[in-house]
């Protein structure tokens, strides 16, 4: 029998309150050992989400923490359908993880080595432990994530808000309620691409972005949409094609006037070599490359390969969203609105204000708490 869902926990604790302050005196550890728990959690979507491909209106979510001589770091796995995990895949996973073995939890490479080895891909699931490992170090030394990597908070791009597949008159409730927000994604890849960008542009010339989910399958045709969408103001085209058609996205790259984004084609570090060439651009999403710490060592290969970064995110609380966050400042574009696009966000974290993206300054770790 699959795990229940179940609201979620009230997890924190006054000691894990007690270190909210960067600056905080570090905490000395005292020899005790790791703790892990987890709880499912049904994230509810204020709009069907409606890709090329399929529509849901909730998504599975797995809450995570990890607890440390009074000090709680928290972290979730979230599972939109493509990813191939769930609930209960998660919390199989989960449980077969022994971090009680573990002492220290800033050896971060010996405790994801030990992770690979449990099991393979299980990434979503990875991914909520690295997230709370970080908010736990990071609490554990008083600071922001962003400040342990050295990065300027004030670098943060703008925002992306998502305008899904839907109805005209849908399409046009989603344009007013992005009203905040400096840059539009569009979901694409159906036979009313061109009518679901006609009606926003009839409502606003803010620039887009386009998510086309790999619906795209004649390159020809994929070139004209991406000559059609430089003239209404798109910045770029993001997996316009299916990632198994490499040599035919690398021949719609060589010619196309937008930038080419990996999306579904990415997952992990060592994708990042297999995209060069055949995107112009990276997005990295927590969920697929295990956590925070290869999302990093993501986007310093892909610059070094020439390459920009796009910072993304599935449908997810404040948590995972403000633990991509503290990255943001690496990326050229942002689409970070997953907390945004639920009904039931039972953290409070990143912000977007003036459509940017706004780190939690005043927090260690990732800057979320329960709210």
């Amino acid at each position: 029998m699959g795990a229940a869902v179940i609201a979620a926990p009230r997890w924190i604790t006054a000691a894990a309150s007690a270190v909210s302050a960067p600056g905080s005196p570090v905490r000395e550890m005292t020899g005790g050992r790791m703790k892990l728990s987890f709880a499912p959690y049904e994230l509810q979507l204020r709009h069907s989400f409606n890709l090329a491909k399929f529509s849901r209106t909730t998504t599975p979510d797995v809450l995570v923490k990890i607890e440390l001589d009074g000090v709680t770091g928290y972290g979730e796995a979230s599972m939109p359908p493509y990813l191939g995990e769930s609930v209960e895949s998660v919390t199989r996973y989960l449980s077969s993880l022994d971090l009680s073995q573990f002492a220290d939890p800033f050896r971060l490479a010996e405790i994801h080595d030990y992770m690979d080895r449990v099991a393979p891909d299980n990434r979503a699931a990875k991914a909520s432990v690295d997230i709370a490992l970080h908010d736990l170090t990071g609490k554990l030394m008083g600071q922001p994530w962003y400040r342990i990597w050295g990065l300027s908070p004030e670098n943060t791009p703008d925002t992306s808000f998502t305008i899904g597949i839907d109805t005209p008159d849908i399409v046009r409730q989603k344009v007013a309620e992005a009203e905040p927000y400096k840059i539009l994604k569009v979901k694409m890849g159906l036979d009313h691409d061109t009518e679901t960008v006609d009606i926003i542009r009839r409502m606003t010339a803010r620039p887009i972005c386009v998510d086309v989910n790999q619906g795209w399958t004649d390159k020809h045709h994929a070139l004209e949409m991406c000559h059609w969408l430089a003239e209404r103001n798109c910045l770029f085209v993001e997996q316009p094609m299916p990632k198994e058609m490499i040599d035919e996205t690398a021949w719609l790259r060589e010619r196309s006037p937008l930038p080419i984004v990996a999306d579904e084609f990415l997952q992990r570090l060592d994708d990042v070599r297999r995209a060069y060439g055949v995107y112009d651009a990276i997005n990295i999403k927590l969920m697929k490359s295990t956590g925070m710490r290869e999302a990093k060592q993501m986007a310093e290969l892909a610059q070094a390969l020439g390459m920009d970064v796009m910072l993304g995110c599935m449908t997810e609380t404040s948590c995972a969203i403000s633990a991509a966050s503290q990255l943001a400042p690496v990326a050229k574009w942002a689409d970070l609105d997953g907390n945004l696009l639920i009904t039931n966000d039972c953290f409070d974290g990143a912000k977007i204000v003036d459509g940017k993206v706004e780190i939690p300054r005043d927090r260690p770790g990732i800057g979320a708490v329960e709210a």
